[in-house]
């Protein structure tokens, strides 16, 4: 399986990946907007096994809404978006890697859609489905997350 490094922009937070991509996501929720100080989140989805967590002390992590469910890492020198954490009970435990903190874009999957849409600081001209709202976006979500979780078996 190829192993792809992932840094920082100033490469001070470094981290291997060892698998596969679960899929991509942009999404647009004020939550992602405000940790990535960006209008949109564009994340790769990884099961938590297939990515060798940074350096203890490279990255800083928040809950930026409770249940805190997601950490969401930054670099603590360049204080860049590096990793973020999911960790819920009943659900598999997740990795999701901003594609900014990518080696190599060229080995990305293509989003499966937008998230919150409804919470989009501009339109998007693509193809690519649009949800808005929490019950539309999570279940987006989570039908890609079951579907990605089944075709790996």
């Amino acid at each position: 399986m190829p192993t792809q490094t992932c840094q920082c922009p100033c490469g001070h937070t470094r981290f291997e990946i060892v698998g596969r991509p679960l899929f991509r996501i942009l999404c647009h929720c004020t939550i992602c907007q405000r940790f990535n100080a960006a209008p949109v989140a564009d994340v790769v989805i990884y099961d938590a096994a297939a990515v060798q967590p940074p350096a203890p002390g490279s990255v800083s992590f928040q809950a930026y809404k409770p249940p805190p469910n997601v950490q969401r890492g930054k670099c603590t020198q360049c204080g860049a978006p590096a990793i973020e954490v999911f960790e819920a009970p009943l659900f598999p435990k997740l990795t999701m890697v901003p594609t900014s903190v990518h080696g190599t874009l060229d080995a990305l999957p293509v989003p499966v859609g937008h998230m919150f849409y409804d919470k989009r600081v501009a339109d998007v001209a693509d193809a690519l489905p649009k949800h808005s709202g929490l019950l539309a976006s999570q279940g987006s979500f989570m039908r890609h997350l079951f579907a990605a979780q089944l075709w790996r078996r």
